[in-house]
């Protein structure tokens, strides 16, 4: 809930509880017998008790709009967590691929060079010996 939605959930409780002080502090001041004095505390209990009813029924809906509201942005948010994901995987195997063919390059032209200076080390031995 937003600092916003507090306080107008005290200012609604406060009013409905100022009211409903009010209500019952006129109706003991006033000039009635104890019948009708009794019949209108039932009569503002009633309506108290209805405005209560209303205020605890919307904060329900406003509550599940909110839970809802929250369950989408997550579920939102988790799809586009495994979407990157996705792609980070196929860039790291793009370049997990890259690396191999480079290196497999890398070695054939090792073997190569082992291969050619092997093949001169050979035909200077072998030139040594004829001379």
């Amino acid at each position: 809930m937003t600092q916003n939605d507090g306080m107008l959930k005290g200012l609604v409780i406060g009013l409905l509880a100022g009211g409903a002080v009010g209500a019952i502090v006129a109706l003991l001041y006033a000039p009635k017998s104890g019948r009708e004095l009794r019949a209108d505390l039932k009569e503002r209990a009633d309506e108290f008790r209805e405005d209560a009813d209303e205020y605890l029924t919307a904060a329900r809906n406003k509550a599940g709009e909110l839970v809802s509201d929250a369950k989408k942005r997550s579920d939102s948010l988790i799809t586009d967590a495994k979407r990157k994901a996705d792609t980070l995987l196929v860039d790291a195997e793009k370049v997990l691929t890259d690396a191999r063919q480079k290196s497999g390059a890398v070695v054939e032209e090792t073997a190569k060079m082992k291969n050619a200076v092997k093949a001169g080390v050979d035909a200077y031995k072998e030139e040594r010996r004829r001379s």
